[in-house]
Order: structure tokens, then sequence, then C-alpha cells
């Protein structure tokens, strides 16, 4: 297999994503020489210019030539041009959670952030830690964090903390000496045949764990407590019901933002004061304070970082108003990840709730959303558009509206509505000040949503 370590010139197809963008900006820092290109410049391009990186828009092959290796992301195919270039020119190829792995290698100290759930936010919160306590740690998330301008924070090389993503496998790569586990959920069932798949998929990602590595666990989920409960490692726990980290005296602010005393073994340790909404965004919290108390990092900071942070893009993300109708988006594409978003929607004041529900993938919709869905009861009405296809093709196997037929069989409160241009018409017509539109979804929702306002 080719190795990063062998190769000064890399070229990254997808540089304009966010994962690969953190790779391009490590491995430059490490001596590299780094190119790159994708399809168009995104929010995380700007970084590149900054670092004075190379790249194409559109995949054009002029830096190709010139490599000693290329490394693409899970979304760039074999018949990507330069793809083919490179197999003509028999320079080697690496994914990109493969040459993440290998970067992990160069670190003394790895904390590998996992979870179907919550993992971008926590790993996002250590970040804000890690820089208002100064360690110059190297941070890679998964998603854009308005402070670093993008998702990767270069430090030294004496401890990495990353985003540790169980799609398709990928966190199989890395080389953790500390893994937290948020949950573990029936998500990427395109990949995994079931459940158990997905269990087993963790404990193997465990298993990368040195003898003395240590396992953060969250409690409050079922199978990441029987992970624990069977550990051989080192583990820590954390959770509202319990462990070795929880909470007590827990208040919501108007909107929606929790404060709560964190107690350490039992002993209140002080009091932290979030500014993002939700319970969940408390289980986040514990699972920051867990991993930052393990390296010494003072409460004090800890609490004030906490207090500071700011959700990174596309989690619960304020999009502006339209007829004194305020509108939020949020990535959740998972039953338990849209229950958590409405539930910190419902703290936010507001008259009626409309969650707009746009399902990624076919194979998400026919095992998720067909059957027993419960996940929409806190909003008022749930307006469902078209699926968007994602990897996939129509096979006609499920439609939208078999969706919404589940719904409504729990919660009698969803229509479908083909397009965005259709649901701003019917916001329009229905919503009145006051009201709340919360977006959901994984696909290009994000940018639908704009449509509404």
């Amino acid at each position: 297999m080719a190795h990063i370590d062998d190769a000064k010139r890399i070229h990254l197809i997808g540089i304009g994503g966010c994962s690969m963008n953190g790779l391009a900006l490590i491995l430059k820092s490490q001596g590299h020489e780094v190119t790159g290109s994708d399809r168009e410049r995104t929010q995380f391009t700007d970084a590149l210019d900054l670092e004075e990186i190379r790249y194409s828009v559109g995949h054009t092959g002029e830096y190709v030539e010139d490599a000693d290796l290329v490394i693409y992301s899970a979304a760039i195919k074999q018949d990507n041009p330069e793809r083919v270039l490179a197999r003509e020119k028999g320079i080697p190829e690496l994914e990109r959670s493969v040459a993440l792995g290998q970067i992990s290698e160069r670190y003394p100290e790895v904390v590998a952030i996992a979870g179907c759930h919550g993992k971008t936010t926590i790993t996002s919160m250590l970040a804000v830690i890690h820089a208002q306590a100064k360690t110059e740690a190297t941070i890679h998330v998964g998603g854009y964090v308005e402070f670093l301008a993008g998702g990767v924070h270069v430090g030294n090389r004496d401890l990495f903390v990353t985003e540790a993503c169980e799609y398709v496998e990928s966190f199989l790569t890395l080389k953790p000496t500390v893994a937290l586990i948020n949950n573990i959920d029936d998500d990427h069932l395109d990949y995994y045949e079931n459940i158990d798949a997905i269990v087993a998929a963790f404990e193997r990602f465990l298993a990368l764990l040195p003898q003395d590595g240590t396992f953060i666990a969250c409690v409050d989920d079922p199978r990441v407590k029987a992970l624990a409960d069977q550990s051989d490692k080192n583990v820590v726990t954390y959770g509202l019901t319990g462990g070795d980290y929880t909470v007590a005296d827990i208040q919501f602010d108007a909107l929606g933002n929790a404060g709560f005393d964190v107690l350490r073994r039992g002993e209140k340790i002080g009091r932290v004061q979030l500014s993002v909404p939700g319970m969940h965004n408390v289980v986040n919290a514990l699972g920051a304070i867990a991993v930052s108390d393990r390296y010494g990092i003072p409460f004090e900071t800890i609490a004030s970082a906490l207090n500071a942070f700011q959700n990174t893009r596309r989690r619960f993300e304020f999009y502006g108003e339209r007829n004194g109708v305020k509108v939020f988006h949020d990535y959740g594409h998972h039953p338990n990840e849209i229950r958590a978003t409405l539930d910190a929607a419902t703290r936010v004041p507001h008259n009626k709730l409309y969650c707009v529900f746009q399902c990624n993938s076919y194979t998400r919709a026919r095992t998720l959303f067909c059957n027993n869905v419960t996940c929409f009861t806190d909003a008022d009405r749930v307006l469902v558009p078209d699926i968007y296809p994602g990897r996939e093709k129509d096979t006609g196997i499920v439609h939208a509206r078999d969706m919404v037929a589940a719904i409504n069989e729990e919660s009698d409160n969803a229509v479908y509505i083909p397009t965005f241009e259709e649901i701003r018409l019917y916001l329009d017509e229905h919503a009145e000040p006051g009201d709340l539109v919360v977006t959901v979804g994984s696909g290009d929702v994000y940018r639908q949503t704009k449509k509404l306002l």
C-alpha cells in the first residue's frame, strides 16, 4: 500500500471538502508539497488560498502529473478523470480515510471522537477548549467551525484530536490512544447489513486501542454501555443517567441553552452555561469535559470555552427570517438526531413549529422513515419534499409519500410537498409572525433552505 511518508508531492482530489481540506493543511504543515482540485470553490478553499496551496476548479489534471501520490475522497469514483490519469501515469492512490490514518501514526497521542451522532459537535467543542487552553493540539473536525474558519487547527505533533467516522468503517484506519464513543445507532444501512454489523464495527474500532489506551463511553447509550462493561481498557464514563462525569441542576434559558452543574465521581467541580440549545448538547459537552479533564485542562478554562462555543455550521444554524418567521437548519438525518433537534427547537420561544424534512437516500427512507416514525411529534406540521438521491438511484421502491404516511400514523402532522419552491408558497400562506421553521437533512437541504427566505 502507498504511504504518505514516501511522497513529497501530494495531490488531493476533492480538496474543497471539509475533511480533505483539513488533510491538505496538515500535510503542508508537515513538509509536503500539496496541490488539489474540486468541481467548485467552497467555504473551505479560502484557507487553501491563505496557505498558498495551488488547486484547480474542475478536475483538469494540471497538477496530477507532478504528484508522487494522489489522495481522493469517498465521493470521488474510479472514473474521475484525474484518478484515471493517475493510474495511466502509475501514480499511487490513497483513499482519504487511509491517509488520515497514516497521519495519525505520526502523533504519540491520538484522541478519536466517534459515535453515530454528536461527534462533530464534541470535536468542535474540544477545538475551542484546546484553543483557550493554548495546548497547540492539532484538531481535525468534520464540519465548518467559525473560529477556525474551516475544519482544522494545525498545531504540534504531540496530540492529534480527530473526528472518527463510522461510515464504510473509515475509523478503522486510525491509531487512537483515546477513543470516545457517544452513541451507536442504526445509521448508514446502505453500507451496514444491520445494527449488529454496526456494533461489530465499533468493537473493531475499540480494538485499535493499545493495552494502556482509554475508552471514554457515554453510558446513556445501552450499546456503548455494553461495550464499556466488557472492555479490558481504561474506561471513563459520562452521561445524564450517571457515570464518572454527570450533571445536576439543569436549567434552560429563554433560548433553550442549558446551564448545569458538572459532577466528577459524585463531587461537583463547577458549573457550565452553554450557548447552544438542547439536552443533546449537554451530553456532548460532558464528553468534551471528560476528554479535556484527562489532559489536565483546568475546569475554569473548559467552562469558559464551552460558554463561548457556537454550533458548527448546519447544526441548528439560524439562516434568517421571512415575514416574521425565523428559519433554522440542522444536518440531522437520523430519527434520533431529528428528535433531538426538534426538542431543542421547542425550547426556543415560538408559536407554531414547522419542520421541513428532506430525506437523503432511498435506503435511509425505506429503512428508517417508513415504519414507527415517532421523531416528529414535537412539530406542529412536517413538510416533506421529494427524496434527495445522494449516492443512490431511484428504483421506485420508496417515495416521499410513503414517509408521510408513516409519520401520519404516529403524529398525523405531515404533508407531501414536492419542491422547496412549493414549500415556500405553503409557508407564505400558513406560517405567521412568531412561528419557527426548522429544516433537517443531510442532502442539499441547506442550499434549498435559502429558497424559503
